[in-house]
C-alpha cells in the first residue's frame, strides 16, 4: 500500500531567500496540497506525520521535469542533446550562468527545491521530540526519514554546487545573512545525518516507497566514495582510507539485503501502474509514480520524454501511447553504443530501442518509380513498402567496416543492403567505406540522424499513460538499485590499489554473470514499458491508443542484423573476467583507453570501472556527478560528445565541474550589516568563473 502524501510547507527559509517548491506531483505518494493556517498543527503527531510524508516529494524532483536531464545526464560522454538542443548545458555555452533559471531553466530549481525540503526536514529534526509520543511505533521512523531527506538535499546542493550554506535549524522570522560553508563541513553534515537515518531507520517499509535503513546505507557508501574522489583531492586526503573503508561496509549490507534479480530485463519490465517489477529484490528506493490523476501536481513523472528518438514524422507511424511522446532531449553517443560488447552482452539490447511498429497503413510510404527497381523482386511502383502492423523502422547497429548497406540518395532514410531497398525506414550508423568516428558524419542523415534519430533509451518508456500526448508518466523511477553498490564497492578497492584489482573483479563479474545471455534466451526479445498499453484502459482496445491495425511498441530488435547477420543461437554467452589482464586487453574498451590517453594499469581500471558504470546504468541520472567527482568529465566530453565541435563551448575545468550559484539567492540575500550584496561580495560567493 502507497502512502498518502500531503505537502505541508511552512517554509520561512523559503520565504527568506524567495524560494518557491514546485507542485511537484506524486504518483507513489498520493498527493493533496495542503495550505496550512499555522504553525501549530506542525505541533501535532498528525501534523509531523503529515509533514514526514510530504517532505518525500523531495525525492522526485530529478524525474519530474526536464532538469532530470539537464542537470544529470547532458554535457557527458553517454549522451548529447537531440532534437531539442540544450547548448548551455551539452555544450557549456555562455547560456550556463547564474541567471539561467530567468528562461526556464534548471539550476534555480534545484536549489530552491533542496532548499525548501531542508526546511521541512528541519522543522522535523526541532518538533519530533518535543511533540511526537516518543514511544510511538514510528517515533524512530520520522525522524529518521528527517535526517535521511535533509541529507539527500544537501548532497544533491554540494555535488552540483559545492560548498553551500548549511541551515540545521527552522527559521522563526525572515533571515537574508547566509554565508557558504566548506565542502569538508557540508560532507560531514551529509554523512552524519545518513548516518543518523541509518540507526533510525527500520530495514523494511511499512508501505511502499518508505524509506528504510538499506536506502541510507546505500548513500553513505555514496556520500563515502563522492568524498574520496578526485574532485576533492585538495582537502580529502585525511578522509580517503576511512571512506573507501565505508563503501565496501555499506554497500556489502546493501547487495545482501536487496539480491540482484537474475535478470537484468526484469528491472524494465514495466506492465501497469505499480506492477510488480517496481518492487524487485535489488531495487532499493524508488521515487513514486502512480496512475491517480489526483496526485500528479504540476510535473509528475516526465523522464519518458526526454530521451525517445522521434518516430512520428516518419511516415507509416503516427505518434501512440506505446511508443512514448517524443520531447526527444537527449541522444545516446556513440561512445555509449560502443561501450558494449553487442554480442554478448545483454544489456544494451535490454537497455535500448532498435525497433518501431507501423500504425498507418494510409500513410505508410510507396515504392516510388525510381526505388521499385531496388527493392525485393516483384516489387511493384505505387504500392506500399509496409503497413500497419509490420515493422516500420529499424535501427542498425554496426560497426564501421560493414560492407552490406549504403544510402538510398533518393530518399533519406532508404537504405540497400546487398544491394536491395529495404521496405522499412532504416538507420544504419555505419555505411559501405565509412571510417570509425566517435563524433562526426556517418551513416543516415548526419551525426546518425542529427539530431532527432537516434538508438533511444528504453528505460523509462511508458506505455500506461492516458493519452497519447500526456506528459504524466506512471510508473516508479529508481534512485537506487543494489547494482550501483556493487560497482561502488568495486570502485573502492580499485582505489585502494593494484593489490585490490582481484576484489574488484570479483565484485564486477557480479553483474557481467547476469549480463550475458542465458542459455535458451531469445536474443531478439525486445521488453521495454510501452508493452503496458496493452493493459491500459485509455487504449480502448487499439493497437496503441491510437490505431487498431497495429502499436509503435514491438517486441524484437535488430540483434542479428546489426551483429553481421549473425546465425540464430540460444547458446549462453559470458563477458566474465578471469582476471585484471582481461581488464587491459579488453578488446570493447581497448579504443577508449586509447582515445582518453590511459597507459597506467590505474588509468585503465578506473576508465574500465566508469565504462562499467554506462553499462549498467546508462541513462539513470548519475552520469555528470560520476564524471565530475572524478575529474573525468572534460576529457570524456571532448573525447566522446559531438557538443564539442559545434564551436559555441566555453567549457573550463576550472568553471565547469560546479554550477553557478542562482542569480536571485546572491540578489537576495544581505552581508552582515543587513546591507545588499556588493557586486565584489556576490562574485566572492558565485563559484569561480560565472
Amino acid at each position: 500500500m502507497k502512502i498518502n502524501n500531503k505537502i505541508l510547507l511552512s517554509s520561512f527559509l523559503a520565504a527568506a531567500l524567495g524560494l518557491t517548491m514546485p507542485s511537484c506531483g506524486d504518483g507513489f505518494l498520493e498527493e493533496n496540497l495542503t495550505t496550512i493556517p499555522s504553525t501549530d498543527y506542525l505541533k501535532t503527531q498528525q501534523g509531523l506525520d503529515d509533514l514526514a510524508t510530504g517532505a518525500y516529494s523531495n525525492l522526485k524532483f530529478k524525474f519530474n521535469y526536464v532538469w532530470g536531464i539537464q542537470l544529470y545526464n547532458l554535457g557527458v560522454d553517454e549522451f548529447t542533446d537531440a532534437n531539442n538542443a540544450i547548448p548551455s548545458f551539452n555544450c557549456y555555452s555562455a547560456d550556463l550562468n547564474s541567471t539561467e533559471a530567468l528562461s526556464g531553466g534548471s539550476i534555480a530549481p534545484l536549489w530552491n527545491t533542496m532548499y525548501a525540503g531542508i526546511e521541512q526536514t528541519n522543522i522535523l529534526i526541532q518538533n519530533l521530540p518535543l511533540y511526537y509520543d516518543q514511544s510511538n511505533a514510528n517515533y524512530n521512523t520520522r525522524l529518521g526519514e528527517a535526517y535521511f531527506i535533509r541529507a539527500y538535499a544537501y548532497m544533491q546542493l554540494l555535488t552540483q554546487f559545492g560548498g553551500v550554506p548549511l541551515k540545521l535549524y527552522p527559521s522563526t522570522a525572515v533571515e537574508t545573512y547566509f554565508t557558504r560553508n566548506s565542502e569538508d563541513e557540508c560532507f560531514a553534515q551529509v554523512i552524519s545525518d545518513f548516518e543518523k537515518s541509518y540507526e533510525l531507520l527500520p530495514t523494511s517499509p511499512a508501505q511502499t516507497g518508505r524509506l528504510t535503513k538499506y536506502a541510507a546505507a546505500h548513500y553513505l557508501a555514496k556520500s563515502h566514495l563522492t568524498r574520496a574522489s578526485e574532485l576533492y583531492s585538495s582537502w580529502n586526503t585525511n578522509y580517503v582510507a576511512a571512506d573507501l573503508d565505508a563503501v565496501i561496509k555499506y554497500g556489502e549490507e546493501v547487495v545482501q539485503a536487496h539480491p540482484l534479480v537474475s535478470d537484468y530485463v526484469s528491472l524494465w519490465d514495466y506492465q501497469k501502474a505499480n506492477s510488480a517489477n517496481e518492487t524487485v529484490s535489488e531495487v532499493v528506493l524508488a521515487a513514486q509514480f502512480s496512475d491517480d490523476q489526483s496526485t500528479w501536481g504540476r510535473y509528475g513523472n516526465q523522464m519518458h520524454l526526454y530521451y525517445p528518438s522521434v518516430y512520428m514524422n516518419l511516415a507509416g507511424s503516427k505518434r501512440d501511447i506505446s511508443g512514448g511522446r517524443e520531447f526527444s532531449y537527449a541522444r545516446a553517443t556513440n561512445y555509449t553504443l560502443d561501450v558494449y560488447d553487442r554480442v554478448n552482452d545483454s544489456r544494451f539490447w535490454k537497455s535500448f530501442v532498435t525497433t518501431y511498429g507501423a500504425n498507418d497503413t494510409s500513410g505508410a510510404p510507396v515504392w516510388s518509380e525510381d526505388n521499385a527497381s531496388l527493392g525485393p523482386s516483384g516489387t511493384v511502383a505505387g504500392t506500399k513498402r509496409f503497413v500497419a502492423g509490420q515493422l516500420g523502422i529499424k535501427y542498425i547497429v554496426n560497426d564501421a567496416g560493414d560492407t552490406r548497406y549504403k544510402a538510398v540518395p533518393s530518399d533519406v532514410t532508404g537504405v540497400t543492403k546487398g544491394g536491395i531497398m529495404q521496405n522499412t525506414h532504416t538507420f544504419v550508423r555505419y555505411f559501405n567505406g565509412e571510417a570509425q568516428a566517435w563524433v562526426g558524419t556517418h551513416g543516415n542523415n548526419g551525426y546518425y540522424g542529427v539530431q532527432n534519430r537516434s538508438v533511444a533509451l528504453s528505460k523509462y518508456r511508458d506505455g500506461y499513460r492516458i493519452s497519447i500526448d500526456s506528459q504524466f508518466g506512471t510508473r516508479d523511477a529508481i534512485m537506487a538499485r543494489s547494482a550501483e553498490d556493487v560497482l561502488m564497492i568495486a570502485e573502492a578497492y580499485i582505489r585502494k590499489g593494484e593489490g585490490y584489482y582481484s576484489n574488484a573483479i570479483e565484485w564486477i563479474n557480479k553483474l557481467r554473470d547476469r549480463a550475458g545471455y542465458k542459455s535458451g534466451e531469445d536474443r531478439t526479445k525486445h521488453v521495454d514499458g510501452g508493452q503496458a498499453y496493452k493493459n491500459n484502459s485509455y487504449c480502448n482496445g487499439k493497437g496503441g491508443g491510437y490505431s487498431a491495425d497495429g502499436a509503435v511498441y514491438w517486441e524484437t530488435n535488430t540483434y542479428y542484423e546489426s551483429n553481421n547477420d549473425m546465425p540464430v543461437t540460444t547458446a549462453a554467452t559470458s563477458i566474465r573476467l578471469n582476471s585484471v589482464t582481461d581488464v587491459y586487453n579488453s578488446t570493447v574498451d581497448k579504443p577508449i583507453y586509447e582515445k582518453l590517453g590511459c597507459s597506467s594499469n590505474a588509468e585503465k581500471m578506473m576508465c574500465f570501472l566508469l565504462n562499467e558504470r554506462t553499462r549498467e546504468l546508462c541513462g539513470e541520472t548519475y552520469r555528470w556527478e560520476d564524471l565530475a567527482r572524478t575529474k573525468t568529465l572534460e576529457a570524456r566530453w571532448k573525447a566522446f560528445n559531438d557538443g564539442y565541435v559545434r564551436g559555441n563551448t566555453t567549457f573550463s575545468a576550472s568553471t565547469h565541474y560546479y554550477r553557478p550559484i542562482p542569480q536571485a539567492y546572491l540578489d537576495g540575500i544581505t552581508n552582515a550589516n543587513g546591507a545588499a550584496l556588493t557586486a565584489e561580495e556576490k562574485e566572492a560567493i558565485q563559484n569561480p568563473g560565472y
